[in-house]
């Protein structure tokens, strides 16, 4: 009765209770009074897992103004990872970070949903070649990749560096909440991944994971200790950069990637690569930018300050945007190319609980599931009005086509989209503190 009684006028009332902070506004802070140096070391591990249906806009018989979707295939992602990281408090309240992860798989696989076969296909059953020619005299016997797939990719992640200050600190001031304000740069040390390459052999050599690619992510964090309760919230903007090294489409312009599909060029107008405007920059990766918010509370049912011991109950709800763009996606692997996607939204919610039995010592677990919104894989833009006369010159060898546009299924009509995508992710990890 006493706890109940706490938490309700912890609610109502807002009263300030001076504690350790939760787990996303903690921080490092070294050359205080009574704590001359902190530092924390997490050794966690993730496991990620994006599942979705993907399927095909086709047109309808006699009917030109209507394309619905048909179902073609199942998509299962899965992502292992070792993450290790330390922080330490350069001077009060200001906290510099390193990251590194060790990616132990990265795992993609394809198969046709129920009801649709090698006969019936349009994937193993294409029509055209990536220029927009028919595919043959025959009919529809192209194939765009084999079904079912695996593809296989580990290796170092990219390196994260962070740097992040308290400008209030309940934990020295509980009439005021904990505020940071930080940024986490993700630098493109990972190994360049090759979208053309066979990684299909389970016993061959696993594809890199590296996308070489600049993040910055500013974010600011509050949190308020209220009895047994501690609200928080969290908002985010991560902004890319291309960086050196980055893979571009036109990379395979050459020579068609080995073993894919039948052997057939992969680009729907090669000759305008590395030309004007369609340089190595316009026709490589273009990641998309993020806002994220997460908003939530830890409950705190358990505590002993004197030895430093806690008990707590996470619980978050989770919003993601993510733009536009020209990268990885679920279907890069197959097709073997950098994809353009739609923007989407990604929302869910989290559950965790964190343990320290000493204050040297701290173990927490987690569970996410995210929900993430249709969008199309395959919409490349089909070029550029260069002269000026208001429409794209689609006709073969026009210059104002993208090299990269591929008319089998970046054409409205042939695109594919993913649906019914869902994303459950897994942390468990530990924290030693000094």
């Amino acid at each position: 009765m006493h706890r109940f009684r706490a938490v309700i006028a912890a609610l109502t009332l807002g009263v300030p209770f001076a504690a350790s902070a939760a787990e996303i506004t903690r921080i490092a802070s070294s050359f205080e009074d009574d704590d001359p140096f902190d530092l924390f070391l997490d050794v966690g591990f993730e496991r990620s897992q994006t599942r979705a249906k993907i399927v095909r806009e086709q047109l309808s018989d006699g009917d030109a103004t209507s394309v619905p979707d048909v179902n073609e295939l199942w998509y299962k992602g899965v992502d292992a990872r070792l993450n290790l990281a330390v922080a330490f408090g350069l001077w009060k309240d200001l906290e510099f970070s390193f990251k590194l992860p060790i990616v132990f798989q990265q795992n993609e696989t394809w198969d046709f949903v129920s009801g649709t076969t090698q006969g019936n296909s349009t994937i193993t059953n294409s029509c055209y070649n990536a220029d927009g020619s028919p595919y043959s005299a025959e009919g529809c016997k192209g194939r765009l990749f084999q079904v079912p797939q695996e593809s296989y990719r580990g290796g170092l992640g990219n390196v994260h560096f962070g740097l992040a200050y308290a400008f209030f600190n309940q934990e020295k001031d509980d009439t005021k909440p904990t505020w940071i304000v930080g940024i986490d740069y993700e630098a493109p040390t990972a190994k360049q991944r090759d979208p053309s390459l066979d990684n299909t052999d389970p016993d061959g050599d696993r594809g890199n994971v590296g996308d070489r690619v600049h993040k910055y992510q500013l974010y600011t964090s509050f949190s308020r200790k209220m009895g047994v309760a501690e609200p928080y919230f969290k908002a985010s903007y991560t902004i890319p950069v291309r960086g050196p090294g980055a893979y571009s489409n036109c990379d395979q312009s050459v020579t068609p990637p080995p073993n894919f599909g039948d052997g057939r060029p992969n680009l729907g107008a090669p000759y305008n690569c590395y030309k004007e405007p369609w340089t190595r920059k316009e026709t490589g990766i273009q990641a998309p930018s993020q806002t994220a918010l997460t908003f939530g509370m830890e409950l705190v049912p358990f505590e002993n300050a004197a030895r430093s011991q806690k008990f707590a109950l996470d619980l978050r709800l989770l919003g993601n945007y993510v733009g536009r763009g020209r990268y990885y996606n679920e279907l890069s692997s197959a097709l073997r190319k950098l994809l353009t996607s739609d923007d989407y939204f990604q929302v869910g919610g989290q559950v965790g609980v964190t343990a320290r039995a000493a204050q040297a010592f701290t173990i927490r677990a987690s569970g996410n599931f995210l929900y993430n919104t249709d969008h199309l894989l395959t919409t490349e833009a089909i070029g550029q009005d260069l002269n000026g006369d208001g429409t794209v010159d689609t006709a073969p060898g026009s210059d104002e086509l993208n090299p990269t546009f591929d008319w089998r299924y970046d054409l409205v009509s042939r695109r594919f989209r993913a649906i019914q995508s869902t994303t459950f992710r897994f942390d468990l990890g530990a924290t030693f503190s000094f």
